[in-house]
Parts: C-alpha cells; sequence; structure tokens
C-alpha cells in the first residue's frame, strides 16, 4: 500500500472532513462516506469498488479488513444495473487516481469517524442515484416527512427482508444517505432503489398500482386486507401520521390489530408488521 494519508494539511484530508460534516458538502459532491466493515462489504458486494478506501495501518491486520482489501482487487469498476454510478460526480480535491487503497493513520481517521470503537476502514462512494421511471408498478414504501434517522434505516433494512426493492421519499424527509441512516440501515440501502424528495403528485402522475396506508381508525384489518397484488405502501410522520384526507387512486386505509393499551406503533414497526404480512400472504402454501 504505497499511497499514504499522514498530514492535517492534506487536501484530501480536509475534502474529506467537509464531507463528512456537512450535508450540503455531500450532495453538491454527490457523494456518501460510509464505515466499518460490514457497510463497505455490502457495497462492494452489490455496487462496485469505491471512489476512494481509506483504511488504517493497525485495520490491515484485521482479518475482516484483510478479506475486504482482497475482494476489493477483485470487485468490478462498474455499479450493478440496478444502482448505477452517477456519471456526473464532482471531481474532488486531492483524490489520488487508481483504486489501491489509501493508508490513513489513526488520528486522522478518527476526525473523519462517526463510530464509536470502529475498526478504520471506510470508503468514499458515489451517492447511488436512479431515475424515476415512467410507471411505478413494483411493490413500494414512500416516507411521507419522516425525520428520525434510526426509523428511516430500520424501515429500509424491513424493506430488503420483506422483499420490497423500491422506497421513495418525500420533500422533507430525512435524507437516506445521511450517516446515521446509513449506519441504522447495516447495508440495506445497497439493496433497494431509492428516490428522494419525489412530491407526492409526481408519484400519484406515476401511479400504476393501489395505495394502502394505516390507521388506528380504519374498518379493514390488515389480517383481513388483501395484500397480495402489488401496491405503494405510504407511511407519514412519527407522531403526527399521515394526512387522512391523502387523495390517491385506490386507497386503502388498513388497521394493525394490536391492544387498546397502545396508543399507536412507532412507524419502523408499523412498517415491519404491514410488509411481513404482505409477504405472509404471498407465500402462504
Amino acid at each position: 500500500m504505497s499511497r499514504k494519508l499522514s498530514s492535517r494539511e492534506n487536501p484530501l484530508l480536509r475534502q474529506l472532513v467537509r464531507i463528512v460534516e456537512s450535508s450540503r458538502e455531500r450532495r453538491q459532491l454527490g457523494v456518501s462516506f460510509i464505515e466499518g466493515v460490514h457497510l463497505c462489504a455490502a457495497y462492494l458486494a452489490r455496487v462496485g469498488r469505491p471512489r476512494l478506501t481509506l483504511v488504517t495501518p493497525e485495520a490491515q491486520a484485521h482479518p475482516e479488513v484483510m478479506a475486504l482489501l482482497a475482494a476489493l482487487t477483485r470487485a468490478p469498476l462498474d455499479a450493478s444495473a440496478n444502482q448505477p454510478r452517477d456519471e456526473d460526480a464532482v471531481a474532488i480535491e486531492g483524490l489520488p487516481g487508481g483504486t489501491a487503497p489509501v493508508e490513513i493513520t489513526a488520528p486522522l481517521f478518527a476526525l473523519l469517524s462517526q463510530v464509536e470503537k470502529g475498526i478504520g476502514v471506510a470508503f468514499l462512494i458515489d451517492t447511488p442515484r436512479t431515475a424515476l421511471p415512467d410507471r411505478l408498478e413494483a411493490d413500494g414504501v414512500y416516507l411521507d416527512g419522516l425525520q428520525d434517522p434510526g426509523n428511516v434505516g430500520t424501515i429500509l433494512r424491513s424493506c430488503v427482508a420483506a422483499g420490497v426493492g423500491q422506497v421513495l421519499t418525500a420533500p422533507g424527509t430525512v435524507w437516506c444517505w445521511s450517516p446515521k441512516v446509513l449506519r441504522a440501515g447495516m447495508g440495506a440501502h445497497f439493496g433497494l432503489v431509492i428516490h428522494e424528495s419525489v412530491p407526492w403528485p409526481e408519484v400519484l402522475a406515476r401511479l400504476r398500482m393501489p395505495v394502502r396506508a394505516t390507521s388506528p381508525r380504519a374498518e379493514l384489518s390488515l389480517w383481513q386486507a388483501d395484500l397480495t397484488p402489488p401496491a405503494l405502501w405510504v407511511f407519514g410522520q412519527e407522531g403526527q401520521g399521515l394526512d387522512l384526507a391523502r387523495d390517491a387512486p385506490a386507497l386503502s386505509w388498513i388497521g394493525i390489530p394490536q391492544e387498546p393499551a397502545v396508543e399507536s406503533l412507532n412507524v419502523a414497526a408499523a412498517v415491519a408488521v404491514c410488509l411481513f404480512e404482505q409477504r405472509r400472504q404471498r407465500h402462504l402454501p
């Protein structure tokens, strides 16, 4: 590993610090910073090589990091068809050419790390972007106004686990590629097609399937509803919930059966219950 990052004055380090600290910087450059063996391995397996690999000398002796670096040499340069790299990605000051990992000292890595007691390996990646299709006809989830990164990351994991491959977010929803959502998602991002900041009228113009939403006052129970056809599930922000006046074709309001002692479920829990009941119905013998 010939390339090393050992000075606080290095232009690349200064740029990386700005990327880690500023969501505006990440959006402008079209990049995300992911840290830890699990996230990096998930990206490598499902997307391809990152723009930059950072690893500390100490981490290079870790068995999982050794396996990750070995896989890095075999990974394709191009991303998968479902998660294409952004061809318009902005050049980053000081970013070295080639794909070999850059060794960074532990004190400098600590300036970038947001993981307590992390191993010391990270990727700088092009934030995957996919054009919104003309027709929305495959299972999806639309998140409207959710602000808690942990909830959103957990929802992304539930979507992948339940076999729902498309997530859309409304303007005002927490950015899915923020560090906290990435950590909560634990690699789920790279198994999904994510469309962010899509206004509801734009969704309606493309929608070719029914809409499902939950309400504690709904007459139709989750256990009674037919969840086998493809649909778009819509979930509102924590606390306030979804606008009951929402306009959508073939909109079904569905209630989740629960004990009356609990007013409502956490939104991430509600998503998991709904998506796995959908999966259960579709896999009945």
